[in-house]
């Protein structure tokens, strides 16, 4: 579609831009084909459904996400890195939302693999972790609980859902100062409880 200037990264840098617009969830090809003032059929030359243009925009906000975080904890560990992941994810969250809930879904194992951006995400965040002297099992367990805890605060401040007269950016000051916490004095593997 030669008129239209399309290109499979211009149709997915689209999509990303339209799912912050709308949310994610409301991204469809029929509007995205709209935008481009095209019918529908003209864009699955570059995506081959709407599974296949989600899956792009999650690995562009995934790359998007880790460029960031990267620059922010360059040359740093303990509390300063995690600080600068954590504010660095925080703010890509509330400032790209609909790019930010691409992040968020199920992506099949196969394409996982080949993504340079999801081995890189990888690398960042463990090594950041293993500053605090953790190995495997205990990695994939600080991973998941950085991730729950940063995702679950990030979508109830987007929300509006914390209500409290607390300023929110010192909660999240807080709540990164817990995490270093317990980072530190992690509970590792087969120790008694």
């Amino acid at each position: 579609m030669a008129r239209a200037g399309l290109t499979a990264d211009r149709v997915v840098a689209a999509a990303a831009d339209l799912a912050d617009e709308v949310g994610f969830e409301n991204v469809s090809l029929s509007a995205l084909a709209r935008g481009f003032g095209v019918k529908d059929a003209s864009l699955y030359s570059h995506v081959r459904n709407l599974q296949d243009l989600r899956t792009r925009v999650a690995f562009l906000a995934g790359g998007e996400l880790i460029d960031r975080i990267a620059v922010a904890v360059a040359d740093r560990t303990g509390r300063k890195a995690l600080g600068a992941f954590a504010d660095a994810y925080r703010a890509y969250a509330l400032e790209h939302p609909g790019r930010y809930a691409a992040t968020q879904i199920r992506i099949d194992q196969s394409l996982i693999a080949d993504s340079p951006a999801l081995r890189r995400t990888a690398e960042i965040t463990y090594g950041m972790l293993r500053a605090y002297g953790l190995e495997e099992p205990d990695l994939t367990d600080a991973v998941r609980l950085l991730r729950s805890t940063f995702h679950g605060f990030c979508a109830l401040e987007s929300s509006g859902g914390f209500g409290a007269p607390r300023d929110v950016q010192r909660s999240w000051e807080r709540t990164v100062d817990a995490l270093h916490v317990a980072l530190t004095h992690w509970p590792r593997e087969g120790q008694p409880r």
